[in-house]
């Protein structure tokens, strides 16, 4: 296996990588890697490490870097806001200018009818608001048993108790149990594991699948379901254009509310400010995070319809509220990178270059471990096998990859067990995208079915 070297006695960043390693708790990293690389400055679709060493990000850190790294604006936006409140609440009646201005934007941003706004600090914190809110719509609605919560295998929606509760990985419930009661997972609309549905139509399998759940559990039991409308961490996987329109049909006619996960999807990933947009499907509930900031600081916003927001506030107050929900300096950055995607046409710079970079990515499918490239705006991945005919996954290489693709090409992206996911700032260029290809090349065309690379 491919490991990235330790960072050498006595060289730049030893001592940062020393106190690394004795205090801070990685998530996903093996007890066995000593290596650390220790970031200390960026700009644009660049990083640079403490011993000097510059790479190119492609995965925008965590899919959240839209306007890229080092922009002045948005410091200069969080130092002035910092200087006039820098922070308190949104409880009760108070609220704050920054706040207002930020949830008014998002509704002139956002397709109708979502026209009301909830602020969270991420992803996971907006997908738990949305998991309570849908099952307390129904419950004062008068069908407190509408609890049940449908997801899909795959999703991933979060790390905390509903929000990995409905995460379609395993291994965000062992060893964690019980986990949210009430959850059902469906296959997910995955066209190239053709494997799934039988030889049936991939939207005909899902839709059969779905109307069999809803009636077996009951319609009068099933509170939600919750999807991302491209599936990010699974791999970019993109559902056929006719799948989610008549998904929301279907839950509509047994009045189980849409949750649209657009955590990764939204401000401009996909080539459209919100990807409810490319599908033609507005949710009753979105969650966004990430590039609401660009990841500047750590914020989120849940948009709901009118009805949703009625029923949840109502007479008796929506009862959740985190400590940060509505933080002014959060939403005073969040309007500074909302100016700077659209300024400089960052929307249409994902679709641009995505579809550049995705052409180039097409190019690496002639050797023999890719198996798909699959891209929407840029979001991006390539899929691994072990054998192209049979579609056999490339399973637990692709972590050596990724060291090789950083040590040897200076590239940092981010993996799944099968796929190496692209999601780069949307100020990415045509020369950015050629450096990521010729890495690509370089690394995959001597890695074997084994996953090491050669």
């Amino acid at each position: 296996m491919t490991s990235a070297p330790s960072t050498p006695p006595g060289a730049p960043g030893t001592e940062l990588a020393a106190a690394d390693r004795a205090t801070l708790i990685h998530p996903t990293l093996a007890a066995h890697r000593t290596d650390r690389t220790v970031l200390v400055s960026g700009s644009g679709s660049r990083v640079r490490d403490a011993r000097g060493r510059e790479y190119l990000d492609a995965s925008a850190a965590l899919s959240v870097i839209q306007v890229g790294h080092g922009r002045q604006e948005l410091a200069q936006a969080a130092a002035e806001q910092m200087t006039r409140l820098g922070y308190f609440h949104t409880w009760g009646t108070v609220s704050n200018d920054r706040a207002v201005e930020l949830a008014a934007r998002l509704v002139r941003l956002s397709p109708e009818p979502l026209c009301r706004v909830y602020f969270t600090s991420g992803g996971a914190e907006g997908n738990e608001i949305a998991l309570r809110m849908a099952r307390l719509y129904h419950h004062r609605r008068g069908e407190p048993q509408r609890t049940w919560i449908l997801s899909r295998q795959t999703a991933y929606h979060g790390i905390g108790y509903g929000s990995g509760g409905v995460s379609g990985f395993p291994v965000y419930h062992e060893g964690f149990g019980p986990s949210l009661p009430d959850v059902h997972f469906l296959t997910p609309p995955h066209p190239y594991r053709r494997e799934l549905f039988a030889g049936a139509d991939v939207t005909d399998f899902c839709l059969a699948e779905l109307r069999e759940t809803i009636e077996r559990i009951g319609p009068e039991r099933i509170a939600a379901m919750i999807g991302e409308p491209a599936m990010a961490v699974a791999g970019a996987v993109v559902p056929p254009a006719d799948y989610w329109p008549r998904v929301a049909d279907l839950l509509r006619s047994y009045g189980v509310l849409l949750i649209s996960d657009e955590v990764i999807t939204a401000y401009g990933r996909t080539g459209h400010w919100f990807a409810a947009e490319h599908f033609g499907v507005v949710p009753d509930i979105m969650v966004t995070a990430k590039g609401i900031t660009s990841g500047y600081v750590p914020h989120g916003a849940v948009l709901t319809t009118e009805e949703v927001a009625a029923e949840v506030t109502g007479d008796h107050g929506f009862p959740i509220g985190y400590t940060y929900t509505g933080h002014p300096t959060a939403c005073a950055v969040a309007l500074a990178n909302l100016d700077i995607i659209d300024r400089e046409g960052l929307v249409a710079n994902a679709t641009a270059i995505g579809d550049y970079l995705g052409s180039r990515l097409a190019e690496l499918a002639g050797l023999p471990v890719v198996g798909e490239v699959r891209q929407l705006g840029l979001m991006l991945a390539v899929e691994l096998v072990t054998d192209q005919q049979s579609r056999r996954l490339l399973t637990g290489g692709t972590v050596a990859l990724a060291d090789a693709l950083q040590e040897q090409a200076g590239i940092l992206l981010r993996t799944t067990p099968y796929a190496l996911l692209i999601n780069p700032p949307l100020v990415f260029t045509r020369e950015d995208a050629d450096e990521l290809v010729d890495g690509l090349r370089s690394v995959l065309s001597r890695t074997g079915p084994d996953g090491q690379v050669h």
